[in-house]
């Protein structure tokens, strides 16, 4: 069978990636055309336009692109007619995606969406377009059942995929790890910025401005996919800090404390029962508008997933060198904190459900296309 996949970053590519596996071990005649990254592409898929051409980040940022955004829309609503899927299968990336999911009823084309967009969090109204336009949505986080059950939309849990990647990851020897990365002995504070130019421009140099102040750890970056060297030099200009990509996991597994950038990454933190303290800087237009629409009262999935502050989260002008360096220090030298903490990531990993999330949707899917 025919199946179009759209997701707009780097998480979208991994699940979807993910999907994509399990879709093959039940169709064997399946074909895929995507818009994604790499890691779909090894899967099978061929692409249409990469994540990195789509990762527009902030409400200034999007009306500066409007006419790409456009475009893009065009382009995917025509080659989505071309292809003639049996299946269009939407990944998160809610502004370009509930678009072409209207595009697609009008055009009789079964429609599934695997991670929801967070319409808990603002433009609840969405939920009124996605009972219109989808015929199946499948939710990753706990709360979200529930939340879409109130509006009168039945939804599948399935997990969360997340358990299964890092469940599956190759464990690295510590000692490996270090002589790989040209690291010492000292204990490691990974620093998470994101996977955008934008917010990593903006909020590394001050992640890293506390680093004066630890100088009995290491403070290495985990490099964006997709993002190359001479970008990360570009912000950092001449430095000796480590920025290390396609290890991110490899970095976590061997991590004392973290310092994250919110999105996926605090969870992917937390499972990996690293103590860490979560940062946003957005520029200042967006985020006014965003205090005026979102209605929730944390950032981190951690702290959403578990409703109540688990981890420190550190937004706008609370994120700077003094409230990073004071959080830190409680995550590094208080070992009661720590424990706590930890004890609540264990509990954060019980909700998650099973593992098994990406199996148990390609099965629903496959099931649906019977």
């Amino acid at each position: 069978m025919r199946y179009y996949i759209i997701a707009g970053e780097a998480s979208g590519d991994l699940h979807s990636s993910n999907l994509m596996k399990e879709i093959n071990l039940l169709d064997q005649e399946a074909n895929f055309r995507c818009w994604g990254g790499d890691l779909m592409e090894t899967q099978g898929g061929v692409l249409v336009k990469h994540y990195r051409e789509l990762a527009f980040m902030g409400f200034k940022d999007v009306v500066a692109n409007l006419n790409t955004i456009r475009k893009n829309l065009e382009l995917c609503k025509n080659d989505l007619l071309a292809f003639n899927p049996d299946v269009l299968i939407l990944v998160d990336y809610p502004g370009f995606n509930l678009r072409i999911a209207e595009f697609a009823k009008n055009n009789n084309i079964r429609t599934v969406y695997y991670i929801s967009p967070q319409v808990w969090a603002w433009k609840k109204s969405r939920v009124k377009k996605i009972k219109r336009d989808v015929d199946q949505m499948f939710v990753i986080l706990p709360f979200e059942k529930g939340f879409y059950q109130d509006l009168n939309y039945d939804v599948e849990f399935v997990g969360h995929p997340l358990l299964d990647v890092i469940k599956n990851r190759e464990i690295s020897n510590k000692q490996d790890f270090q002589k790989h990365n040209q690291l010492d002995e000292r204990p490691i504070i990974a620093v998470l910025p994101g996977s955008r130019k934008q917010e990593i421009s903006r909020m590394l140099k001050i992640m890293l401005s506390v680093i004066p102040h630890f100088p009995d750890s290491q403070f290495v970056v985990a490099g964006a996919p997709g993002l190359t060297p001479d970008f990360y030099f570009s912000v950092l200009g001449k430095s000796d800090i480590k920025v290390i990509h396609a290890q991110t996991y490899n970095l976590l597994d061997h991590a004392k404390a973290a310092i994250v950038s919110s999105g996926t990454a605090t969870l992917e933190t937390a499972l990996f029962n690293v103590p860490e303290v979560v940062c946003y800087k957005g520029d200042a237009v967006s985020v006014f508008i965003a205090r005026q629409l979102i209605k929730i009262k944390y950032i981190s999935l951690v702290n959403l997933i578990m409703d109540k502050a688990v981890v420190k989260e550190l937004i706008q002008s609370d994120f700077n060198t003094e409230s990073i360096r004071t959080e830190l220090n409680e995550l590094l030298n208080n070992s009661q904190y720590r424990d706590k903490m930890q004890l609540d990531f264990i509990e954060l990993k019980k909700l998650l459900g099973e593992e098994g999330a990406s199996k148990r949707a390609a099965n629903k899917i496959f099931s649906f296309l019977q």
